[in-house]
C-alpha cells in the first residue's frame, strides 16, 4: 500500500466492513456506529477515548464500541493498521451465546497484546476479504474472534453516567440530526444555561454539540451510501450543505471519501 492510504476492502460477510490503512494522518474526536476489532500491521499509535490515553504497537489489537468518542495519532511515522467494523447486532447477539444470555455491552479493553488473537483476526480478515472461504469457516473465525476478545478481562473504569439534563440535550440532536439547532435551543430543553450544556456536553460526551451534530449527520450519511444512495443526494438528506461539505467531515471522521467507501459496495 501506498503512503497515506485507505482502502475500502469487499466484504464477504453482511454487516461486516473491512479497512486497510497506512497513513500519517491524526483523526479528530469522532464516533463509529458500529464495533471495530483491528490489528496494527507497523508504527505506533496514540489515542484518547472513554476508557482513557492508550498506545499501540504493530502487533495489538485495537478496539472501539459503538459511540465510543476516540481520535487517532501516530507515534512517529506513519502507522499501518487492518479493522472490521461489525454491525452493533453481530457482536451483541454473539456476546449473548457465548455468556450463556448474560452478553456484555461492550469490548473491555481498547488495546489488546496477544499474538493468538492477532494471529485469530489475520485468520478473520484474510477470510472475510479474500473471497472464497465458505459459509462455515466465517462463522467459526467470527465467533472465535469475538470471544477473545470480549473475554479478555481486567479492572477497568467504568463511565459516569451522562447527567438527565445532558441526556436530554442529546435527544434533541438525535431525534432530528437534520434540525438546525442552537445552544438557546438545547438550553431551553435541558433546563440548563448555554455555557452549562456547552460544557456539560463535553464532559459527559467529549465532543461540543456542534461536533455531536455533525457527527450525527455524517453516521446518517455512511448508511446511506452503503444503501447505493448517490452522494449528492446522500448529501442532501443528511443535513450537509453539499456534496463537498459531506465529503470534508467523512475523510475527516474515517480518513477515506464518501466515494471510495461506496465502492466497497458496488
Amino acid at each position: 500500500m501506498a503512503k497515506n492510504q485507505f482502502r475500502m476492502l469487499r466484504s464477504a460477510l453482511a454487516g461486516v466492513e473491512a479497512v486497510e490503512a497506512q497513513t500519517h494522518h491524526s483523526f479528530s474526536r469522532h464516533t463509529h456506529e458500529q464495533f471495530g476489532i483491528g490489528l496494527v500491521s507497523s508504527g505506533a499509535q496514540k489515542s484518547r477515548s472513554g476508557r482513557g490515553m492508550v498506545e499501540a504497537a504493530a502487533g495489538d489489537i485495537i478496539t472501539v464500541n459503538p459511540n465510543e468518542v476516540h481520535d487517532g495519532a501516530p507515534i512517529g511515522a506513519a502507522r499501518s493498521w487492518r479493522i472490521l467494523y461489525f454491525d452493533p447486532e453481530i457482536v451483541t447477539h454473539l456476546s449473548r451465546e457465548i455468556g450463556g444470555g448474560a452478553g456484555r455491552q461492550e469490548i473491555p479493553h481498547p488495546v489488546i497484546r496477544n499474538g493468538a488473537i492477532a494471529a485469530r483476526f489475520e485468520s478473520l480478515f484474510g477470510a472475510v476479504t479474500g473471497g472464497g472461504a465458505d459459509g462455515l469457516l466465517l462463522e467459526e473465525l467470527l465467533l472465535e474472534l469475538v470471544a477473545d476478545v470480549i473475554r479478555e478481562d481486567g479492572d477497568r473504569e467504568e463511565r459516569p453516567p451522562v447527567p438527565a439534563a445532558i441526556r436530554t440535550a442529546q435527544a434533541l440532536i438525535d431525534d432530528d440530526p437534520l434540525a438546525a439547532v442552537s445552544l438557546a435551543d438545547l438550553a431551553r430543553e435541558s433546563g440548563l444555561s448555554r455555557f452549562q450544556v456547552l460544557r456539560g456536553f463535553a464532559k459527559a460526551t467529549g465532543l461540543t454539540p456542534h461536533a455531536y451534530l455533525l457527527q450525527a449527520r455524517i453516521h446518517r450519511a455512511r448508511r446511506l451510501i452503503a444503501r447505493g444512495t448517490p452522494l449528492a443526494e446522500a448529501a442532501f438528506a443528511s443535513g450537509f450543505a453539499d456534496q463537498s461539505h459531506m465529503t470534508r467531515v467523512f475523510v475527516r471522521k474515517y480518513g477515506l471519501s464518501p466515494r471510495l467507501y461506496a465502492g466497497a459496495f458496488l
